[in-house]
């Protein structure tokens, strides 16, 4: 089959609300799949992280409907998707929920979606593994990777443990913080069982205290500067990480930052659409699911 012709090309950019030729043809993939009648995935790419799959805080049930809800032709697992440092504490636990979550990323695995599970600190168990490229399944894992974007830039995709002060000089303190925080979360869920009963939503105290330190972290070891600052000596447009447990995407330094937060508390993750344009996409409630057999 020859490559589609402009009137194609303008079809096909009326169909997915874009306006700008170049975007389309940046996806030959995508287009491909259109014209061959294949359904259109909700978005190009999705990149979650920070799962914690094995801890009590990880809010599995809804990462579980999100992606029952929402398709990609990649998903990127960036870092701490298991969470092997409760194993160390013995504290570990896994429900019902977190097996779904598995299930359902090996799912759109087999069903054609690209999956590429980048290591973090709390998996790092997978790292050794990286040089023997070891897979799970169809799911290739990773230290870092390259995603080349429909805007034309090439990200940077790390977990971003490597350029946390904290972690890198002194990973004992991240062990107790990480003591500390399971505790915040222990509060957190009695003081917003309260708030509920009294007809207020929910409201993260753990959240908010976790981030007013964090800032001061962050500014001490300038964890976002440091990878913006990589990312400009490496010659990439942007890099999209975790770690921080902090959604967000901005213009640093002259570029992208995106970081995808958390399924412990944010529930966020960062999706790329067929525009080429970038968001923070939020997952707070249990939705109805869609169908999703023809596309997994």
């Amino acid at each position: 089959m020859g490559p589609p012709n402009t009137r194609n090309f303008k079809k096909i950019s009326k169909l997915i609300g874009c306006q700008n030729l170049n975007l389309i043809i940046a996806s030959k993939s995508s287009i491909i799949k259109l014209i061959r009648g294949a359904p259109k995935m909700d978005y190009k790419t999705i990149a979650i992280s920070d799962v914690h799959l094995g801890s009590h805080g990880c809010k599995a049930k809804l990462l579980v409907n999100f992606l029952k809800n929402n398709n990609c032709e990649t998903l990127y697992l960036i870092g701490d998707i298991v969470d092997a440092w409760k194993i160390q504490q013995n504290k570990w636990y896994w429900h019902q929920s977190h097996t779904d979550v598995v299930r359902e990323i090996l799912k759109k695995a087999k069903r054609g979606t690209e999956v590429i599970w980048i290591a973090g600190n709390h998996d790092e168990f997978l790292r050794p593994l990286i040089p023997y490229q070891i897979t799970f399944g169809s799911i290739k894992i990773a230290n870092q990777w390259v995603h080349s974007g429909i805007d034309g830039n090439r990200y940077l995709l790390v977990h971003g443990d490597l350029f946390d002060g904290i972690t890198r000089l002194a990973p004992w303190i991240s062990f107790l913080g990480d003591k500390a925080y399971d505790v915040l979360l222990t509060i957190n869920t009695k003081y917003n069982w309260w708030r509920h009963k009294l007809g207020f939503g929910y409201w993260s105290l753990s959240k908010y205290l976790k981030h007013k330190v964090k800032r001061a972290i962050d500014f001490m070891f300038q964890f976002e500067l440091n990878l913006a600052n990589y990312c400009i000596r490496k010659n990439f447009d942007g890099v999209i990480c975790g770690h921080i447990h902090r959604a967000e995407i901005k213009w640093l330094n002259g570029v992208w930052y995106m970081n995808s937060g958390d399924w412990v508390e944010s529930c966020t993750a960062i999706v790329e659409q067929y525009t080429g344009r970038w968001e923070v996409l939020e997952w707070h409630n249990l939705k109805d699911e869609k169908n999703t057999s023809s596309n997994g």
